[in-house]
């Protein structure tokens, strides 16, 4: 059977579809994925996919589930934009076989509610009438169901991935998707990992439903009444390396650099081009007892125009802080501050996530390390 699982995810891990038509990938596809789940990794830029060993590993490096040794369940909750769209979180880890393998199913939705829809504001004299103004919802969803082993010194997972998008009643759009994830501990301490989303791209159907009478709404206002589609959301390769420092007894210091890779056209990264957009980003995490963390770390770095000078380019990297406290080695309660672009353009968002194991237990050295 690990034979057997071994040869599934290196087939799968090396496919790229290179051939497909690079016209249907479309850039920034289904990137509410791209935003990160648990404050932990939030508040480290992202920086997880070598050293994660929670429940959010389903997330950042499936490989990192096998760490897993009781049942866990992880929430979040965060709000973006004033409030104006939120972003929810909830996961489960189940460890099987003697802990030797694990399941996992997370849920992720990101959504904006109650906007606003004025196709039928105007009467047909011209006159305003805001009863006819009624309210939908604009949400992405995101299921992965999520399975891991360790095969010797490899910790392999992968995700099938399911996304579902919707726009009121207007529009809705089925994807499903393939992740696979591995870790792995040299004999000298160093963690690395990799994490390829969307293994054989994505396919993400869309299909419409306007009535006669929206679609005559939509014309009158110039608007292009969308068709039926098929939009292809590209591969996303994360490499990462890690270490942890022993600062005495009972500190210690996780310190970890990770790189994104992709391939769907180019993006305002620090490195790019047509074919391929690399982003880096680091993260740090002091740890005292297994109790108490302190985080922060660094990313999306981008270079914009100057206020001042078009023609002048400004490097502008987005900061993130947060802390965790775990509570008699069974809850963990995490907190980060971070923003989608920089923090200091006021767009920022406090996150708070919960980690529970369903059991009491202490940890064990392999837990502590």
């Amino acid at each position: 059977m690990k034979k057997t699982f071994g040869i599934i995810w290196l087939i799968a891990l090396v496919i790229s579809a290179p051939y497909l038509n690079a016209q249907n990938i479309r850039t920034y596809s289904n990137e509410f994925l791209s935003i990160g789940v648990g404050a932990r990794g939030l508040a480290m830029g992202n920086s997880l996919v070598a050293s994660t060993d929670d429940i959010t590993s389903a997330y950042w490096n499936p490989g990192g589930l096998t760490r897993l040794t009781k049942v866990q369940v992880g929430l979040m909750h965060a709000e973006w934009f004033a409030g104006l769209a939120s972003y929810d979180y909830l996961s489960v880890g189940l460890p099987i076989m003697n802990n030797s393998r694990t399941l996992g199913l997370s849920i992720v939705r990101f959504g904006v509610d109650n906007i606003p829809n004025t196709l039928f504001i105007l009467e047909p004299d011209g006159s305003i009438n805001y009863d006819n103004i009624s309210t939908f919802s604009a949400a992405d969803y995101a299921a992965l169901f999520s399975y891991a082993q360790s095969i010797k010194k490899l910790r392999l997972g992968g995700n099938l991935k399911l996304v579902h998008r919707r726009v009121g009643k207007f529009a809705t759009s089925w994807g499903l998707g393939i992740d696979a994830g591995m870790q792995y501990v040299t004999p000298k301490g160093l963690r690395l990992g990799i994490n390829l989303k969307n293994i054989t791209t994505t396919v993400n159907a869309w299909s419409y439903n306007f009535t006669p009478e929206e679609q005559a709404a939509l014309a009158i206002t110039d608007n292009v009444i969308p068709k039926n589609s098929v939009e292809l959301t590209g591969q996303h390769l994360v490499l990462g390396a890690a270490y942890q420092f022993k600062l005495g007894e009972k500190m210690r210091l996780l310190s970890e650099l990770n790189t994104d890779i992709t391939f769907d056209g180019e993006r305002n990264t620090l490195i790019h081009s047509n074919a391929v957009s690399v982003d880096p980003h680091l993260g740090i995490e002091l740890g005292y007892s297994n109790m108490v963390f302190l985080r922060a770390g660094m990313n999306n770095v981008q270079r914009f125009s100057s206020a001042d000078d078009v023609n002048k380019k400004v490097l502008s990297v987005q900061p993130n802080a947060g802390l965790g406290v775990r509570i008699k080695n069974r809850v963990s309660l995490d907190y980060a501050l971070t923003g989608l672009f920089s923090i200091n353009r006021g767009i920022y968002s406090h996150v708070i996530s919960l980690k529970s194991d369903f059991i009491n237990h202490k940890p064990t050295q392999k837990e502590i390390e």
